[in-house]
């Protein structure tokens, strides 16, 4: 019998509640994409003072107890009574959600959080917090947590201890807001340092001429301790940094402008590599599934050097104009939008929908284009632009051609995959995987050890092109590539459609070695470079085979990293086997099934990007001409018998 559904049943969630029952909704997540996004919350109230000139000073320090301090020498949240709650701003701001000064334009002309929820929902998830207000020559201090009803037993979020008090006198100014997130709610609540400084080097970067302050107490090496960063170069120093292990053919081109009160800033630069990028921001936030600002700035950039390049004699009055992935080929631009009424998708942001801000990027964009390629200066820089736009597009069309030729084969007959992939009875993309597996041996295993109905094998026979130093039509030319092109079905670059995905998971697997690390590196950077939307969407996985096998008698226990094999020979004490697994191929297909395919006990990492900019570090450190830099990054951080190298790996 069906149970009964009334009015009874219908839940009100009051105040704070919300945020502890769906903390989701409001952070992303509970894991440390969630739990960092804490800290952004309360840094992007400081840095919209900041953006908007009252502060010139911003400080974050991870203190040993787990906490985190963040601070501001700016005009400090308003400490008086309000006029509808009768209690002070301050408490008004951090228990009540949708209450911010940022509804209008008239205390911030741009802001990033707009919804009014992002101090009261870091209240909400923390366990106590504390602010602290430097105003008008005087300290104020309000103490919060979230603590449990006696009666009820369930947790109340947020809850004032005490109303706001005065504790003394002060010439300092500013917000000091000290969170504890909340282990109940967290998954993990260990803040990672080199996330956290990532983020605050990428605001100085964003923010001219303020000093970050980043402090991690809980390291012991004083000189690692303590970052500071203030760039008076802004963007362009930016750009110097993501193109620093690459060889650059011009100078930063940097330009502003404002219109309709929505500010432009951009930096670009050139290099001789066969890739674009670019990182847009809106308010600070980064955007990095893109948005209106990006299309109208694409679309300036392409009409000003076709009219720059007919204007020169490059283009004739009869040639087609360029296209403008063309004249992005090399480049790294960063773009900065300053909006007044941001319209973000979430609360976490991502992309930005507002129609209004694309005519004006793009009028901003080509008008001060324009005046750089006019200006008798930059004749040489804007013409070695063009001469590589030129060579990119007879490239483009020889990749365009040999794309067509490609599909025509494969229409008759699928050639380049015939003895290579098995693919998997089921019909449904949605339920689909697809293991690219390194090596003919462990292919093999895959194929016996697999669920065929929903498990397609691609083996590799060899090691992959590094697409990083390669043209796209010498990408295309590699067999190994052509052959997960057409096992995917979506296309490549320009062509790249994600509806057409004929496998919801693509796992690497790949042995627990330098070369598998290699292959790894290899396959997620060639996804990043020309099918980023497979990672952006959640489609790449890394598969994890164990490195050990221990056995006494009849019972067997697989190990993934040393640390697990010295419990696991502890525990079985005297008697046991250890089998060390050198590759994939050494396992049966009974046993590469147990441990890395039967989706009941395997173990995945899934492939996803934090942060757009440092992984175009990253990948151009690890993957690009320059050895000297990935020779130290890899003697810093590689180790290739623990699991938290393969996460690692991970495009984050």
């Amino acid at each position: 019998m069906a149970k009964e559904y009334s009015a009874n049943d219908i839940q009100i969630l009051e105040g704070l509640d919300a945020v502890r029952m769906r903390p989701g909704m409001y952070i992303g997540s509970t894991g440390p994409r969630g739990l960092h996004h804490m800290i952004w919350e309360i840094v992007d109230n400081a840095i919209d003072e900041a953006a908007n000139g009252y502060a010139t000073e911003i400080t974050v320090t991870l203190k040993k107890d787990g906490s985190c301090l963040v601070t501001d020498n700016g005009r400090g949240v308003p400490v008086d009574i309000h006029p509808q709650l009768g209690v002070s701003a301050v408490e008004v701001v951090y228990t009540q959600l949708h209450a911010g000064g940022k509804f209008n334009n008239k205390n911030y002309a741009y802001s990033g959080g707009l919804h009014g929820v992002g101090a009261s929902v870091v209240n909400a998830l923390s366990e106590w917090m504390v602010v602290d207000v430097y105003k008008d020559y005087a300290h104020y201090q309000q103490r919060f947590a979230s603590v449990e009803d006696p009666k009820t037993h369930k947790i109340i979020s947020g809850r004032p201890l005490a109303p706001l008090a005065k504790l003394g006198n002060t010439r300092k100014r500013g917000t000091h807001v000290c969170f504890l997130p909340d282990r109940r709610v967290f998954e993990d609540v260990n803040f990672q340092s080199d996330v956290v400084r990532r983020r605050i080097r990428e605001l100085a970067y964003l923010n001219r001429g303020v000093k970050f302050v980043f402090t991690d107490e809980r390291l012991k090496d004083e000189e690692k301790r303590v970052s500071e960063y203030c760039y008076e170069g802004g963007l362009a120093d930016f750009v110097r940094y993501l193109n620093a292990e690459k060889t650059p053919i011009t100078e930063p081109i940097t330009f502003e402008g404002r219109q309709d009160g929505t500010l432009v800033r951009v930096a670009i630069q050139y290099t001789d590599s066969y890739t674009e990028n670019l990182f847009s921001y809106v308010n600070n936030v980064p955007t990095g599934e893109g948005g209106t600002h990006e299309t109208g700035f694409k679309a300036a950039l392409t009409k000003a050097f076709n009219d720059y390049a007919r204007r020169i004699g490059v283009l004739k009055e009869k040639d087609n104009n360029l296209a403008g992935d063309d004249f992005r080929e090399g480049m790294t631009a960063v773009l900065y939008a300053g909006v007044k009424n941001p319209q973000f998708e979430g609360q976490t942001k991502g992309r930005l929908g507002n129609t209004e801000v694309r005519p004006v990027v793009e009028a901003v964009c080509l008008e001060q284009l324009s005046i750089f390629l006019d200006d008798l200066k930059h004749q040489e820089m804007a013409q070695r632009i063009v001469e590589k736009a030129v060579k990119a597009a007879k490239v483009r069309e020889a990749a365009r051609k040999a794309r067509d030729v490609a599909r025509q084969k494969n229409a008759i007959e699928a050639a380049p995959l015939v003895g290579k992939l098995s693919s998997c009875t089921g019909r449904n993309p949605a339920e689909n995987e697809l293991f690219i597996v390194e090596g003919d041996s462990a292919g093999g295993s895959a194929k016996q050890g697999r669920d065929r109905h929903f498990q397609a094998i691609l083996p590799l026979r060899g090691k992959p092109l590094n697409v990083e130093k390669k043209r796209l039509d010498q990408v295309l030319e590699n067999e190994e590539f052509r052959s997960i092109i057409t096992a995917l079905s979506t296309g490549i670059g320009e062509d790249f459609d994600l509806s057409h995905l004929k496998y919801n998971r693509v796992i690497i697997l790949s042995d627990a070695d330098q070369d598998g690390a290699h292959i790894r590196a290899i396959l997620l950077t060639f996804f990043f470079r020309y099918m980023k939307e497979l990672i952006t969407d959640g489609h790449v996985y890394i598969g994890m085979p164990p490195l050990y096998r221990v056995q006494k008698g009849e019972k067997v226990q697989y190990c993934y990293d040393d640390n697990a094999l010295k419990e696991a020979t502890k525990k079985a004490g005297k008697g046991y086997t250890v089998q060390r697994y050198k590759g994939l191929g050494e396992m049966n297909p009974e046993q590469l099934w147990e441990t890395t395919m039967n989706p009941n006990g395997r173990k995945l990492v899934q492939v996803t990007i934090e942060d757009f900019a440092e992984v175009e570090h990253r990948v151009t450190v690890l993957m690009g001409d320059k050895v000297e830099p990935r020779r130290e990054y890899i003697q810093q951080f590689a180790n290739f018998n623990r699991v938290d190298d393969f996460q690692s790996t991970q495009l984050e």
